[in-house]
C-alpha cells in the first residue's frame, strides 16, 4: 500500500528555529521526523513511499541520496574503515518517488499532483508528515476498508495547553477547561482513503476544506478514534519535548524497537 506524504510547506511555526531546513528535515534525536514517519510505515509492511515536494525540497532529496545507515544501525568497521558490515538496515527496501508539487501548493493540490504515482492501488495511506503515534496501523486502514466510505483520519485529543471558555452574552465566564480534558477532538493528520477521493477534489482546493465537506455532505468521511501516544511538531517547543522522550527513552513511537 502507498503511503503520500505531504513535505513541500514551509512550517512558518518553526522558521525562528531553523529557515534552512523544510520542517520534516528538523530532527528528532538524531533523525528528522520525516525518518520516523517513514520508520512507522514500513514497520507495518508499507515501503512505497510517495514524498510531496516543495519548500527546500531538495534538502529532503539530498538527505536520502546521502543517506548514511551507520547513525542508526549497529555495524563492523575493519580494513581501516574502507569496510562496513552492518547489521541491520533501515531504507535499503524502502522505495521512494520523489515529487516536486510546488512551492506553494496546498495539500490538496499535493494530492493531485501524486496521483499518477499511485498506480492501479485501490486504497492508500497519506500522511502531514509532521506527527507521530503509536496507532495500530492495520486498524485504522481495517476501519475504511471495511465500510463503504471514501476516506477515514485519524482522531485525536489535542495536545495543547489551552484552555476553552464559555461566556455569557455580556462576557461573564462561565466555564473554563484545559483543551485536554474536553470532549474536542481534532484531526491527527495521519489518512487513509480511496481512490474515488479524487473525485471529490477539485483544482486548487485544500483538502479538508471543499472536498471533505463534499464528502461529509454524502456521509463518506470516517474519524477514527485514538487515545494513545499522539503528538504533532509544530513548534520549537514540540521538538523539544520530543528530544526530552529521546533523552529519557520513552518514545511510544518507535514501534519497530519493541518488537
Amino acid at each position: 500500500m502507498k503511503v503520500v506524504l505531504f513535505c513541500g510547506g514551509q512550517g512558518m511555526r518553526m522558521r525562528d528555529y531553523s529557515s534552512t531546513l523544510p520542517k520534516p528535515m528538523i530532527e528528532i534525536g538524531s533523525r528528522p521526523i520525516l525518518w520516523h514517519v517513514m520508520k512507522y510505515y514500513s514497520y507495518f509492511g508499507h515501503k512505497d513511499f510517495i514524498l510531496c515536494l516543495g519548500y527546500k525540497g531538495e534538502s529532503i532529496k539530498a538527505y536520502f541520496q546521502n543517506y548514511d545507515e551507520c547513525l542508526s544501525n549497529d555495524f563492523v568497521m575493519s580494513n581501516g574503515g574502507q569496510n562496513l558490515h552492518l547489521y541491520n538496515s533501515d531504507i535499503s527496501d524502502w522505495n521512494i518517488t520523489f515529487a516536486d508539487t510546488g512551492t506553494y501548493s496546498n495539500i490538496g493540490q499535493r494530492l493531485m499532483a501524486a496521483r499518477k504515482y499511485l498506480g492501479d492501488d485501490d486504497i492508500f495511506l497519506a500522511n502531514y508528515s509532521d506527527g507521530l503515534t503509536n496507532l495500530p496501523l492495520p486498524e485504522l486502514v481495517d476501519f475504511l476498508k471495511n465500510s463503504d466510505k471514501i476516506g477515514c483520519f485519524v482522531s485525536v485529543r489535542p495536545n495543547l495547553n489551552y484552555h476553552f471558555i464559555t461566556t455569557t452574552p455580556e462576557g461573564v465566564v462561565t466555564t473554563i477547561k484545559n483543551v485536554q480534558v474536553t470532549d474536542h477532538r481534532i484531526n491527527g493528520g495521519f489518512f487513509a482513503f480511496k481512490k474515488e477521493i479524487f473525485d471529490y477534489i477539485h483544482e486548487g482546493e485544500e483538502l479538508v476544506q471543499e472536498p471533505f465537506q463534499r464528502l461529509i455532505q454524502e456521509s463518506k468521511l470516517l474519524a477514527y478514534t485514538y487515545d494513545g501516544f499522539w503528538k504533532a511538531m509544530d513548534t520549537f517547543a514540540d521538538k523539544r519535548e520530543f528530544n526530552n522522550l529521546v533523552d529519557t527513552g520513552d518514545m511510544p513511537w518507535q514501534l519497530w524497537n519493541k518488537a
